[in-house]
């Protein structure tokens, strides 16, 4: 992760917006997971980015959380986070993704405390109405491997970056957190699917940008909600054989302590947060297959190992 967040009280925070009150700000207020997000910034072209990728709210519901995206040349890189009233004041952000990360994040905050609904910070998509995770660390093939699986027939995606989870009797609920994907420019190198899709996206600074996958796999390729079956831990290890193998749930949740939940926008890590955050993932991995996948191979070579597993699993025929 690239930026570092400061906590700080309620004067300080109306300090910095009384500093800042002046600017120019373009502000869109967005739906995730029930809360209203806003989000006040001087770039209009984050601020188009921002409504391409999230489901808007509308103008008359309060917020339950702010963002502040400030150019200062007077300040370095940094989050300054007032949690009591969730309000964050971004300085000389310009890569986009890390912008929706802190409002996931902040969201994942909220909802975690007061609403029984858990981030995750993977991919999740339907087979046949049986739900299938990919979570990873990062650059280990989360992506690729998500928009492999959606070649699938009857393959129909959730996210393919982060979502919430309710916990029932039953299997976890998982739920979309965004209504388009931010992709990488290389994607159409790896599934050729994908190609015509890159061709009408605008990409930033950093290669990536807001995709509607709708655009090529079709308006149904995309739903909000699926129970999950199967959780693919990935990771990539030239010192480990093993191309792929079953995990308990307690060998899963040692492996995402270790890699810190695979999320670095957590924004609040403390005990208290480590402690929920545990008994979420512990409860979680108990009711599904977990598989522990070496991503070392080919992109190709991987997917055939992921849709094997599923398909043993009987999450698909």
């Amino acid at each position: 992760m690239g930026y570092e967040v400061e906590i700080i009280d309620a004067d300080a925070a109306s300090e910095l917006r009384r500093r800042y009150r002046d600017l120019k700000s373009y502000s869109s207020k967005v739906d995730i997971f029930g809360l209203c997000v806003e989000f006040l910034t001087e770039d209009r072209e984050h601020l188009k980015m921002w409504e391409d990728n999230f489901y808007s709210m509308s103008d008359d519901i309060r917020a339950h959380a702010k963002i502040y995206s400030i150019i200062d040349p007077s300040c370095g890189m940094k989050v300054l986070l007032e949690p009591s009233n969730n309000l964050a004041f971004l300085f000389n952000f310009d890569y986009y993704g890390w912008i929706k990360s802190i409002a996931l994040g902040i969201s994942g905050n909220i909802l975690e405390e007061a609403h029984d609904a858990y981030s995750v910070h993977g991919a999740v998509l339907d087979m046949d109405g049986k739900g299938v995770t990919l979570i990873a660390p990062s650059k280990t093939g989360k992506t690729t491997q998500s928009w492999g699986l959606l070649r699938m027939d009857n393959a129909h995606l959730i996210s393919d970056d982060w979502y919430f989870v309710k916990l029932g009797n039953g299997r976890p609920i998982a739920y979309a957190s965004e209504k388009n994907c931010y992709i990488d420019a290389d994607i159409g190198d790896v599934w050729e699917e994908y190609k015509p899709l890159v061709s009408h996206v605008r990409f930033d600074n950093k290669g990536r940008g807001i995709a509607n996958v709708r655009w090529v796999a079709g308006e149904s390729s995309v739903i909000p909600m699926t129970k999950i079956r199967c959780v693919f831990l990935l990771k990539r290890d030239h010192g480990d054989p093993v191309p792929i193998k079953r995990l308990t749930p307690e060998e899963g949740l040692d492996y995402l302590l270790k890699n810190d939940l695979c999320n670095p926008h957590q924004i609040i890590w403390n005990p208290h947060k480590e402690r929920i955050r545990a008994d979420f993932f512990s409860k979680f991995l108990s009711s599904c297959e977990v598989y522990l996948v070496n991503t070392i191979r080919t992109a190709q070579e991987t997917q055939e190992l992921i849709r094997e597993a599923i398909r043993e699993s009987g999450a698909v025929q």
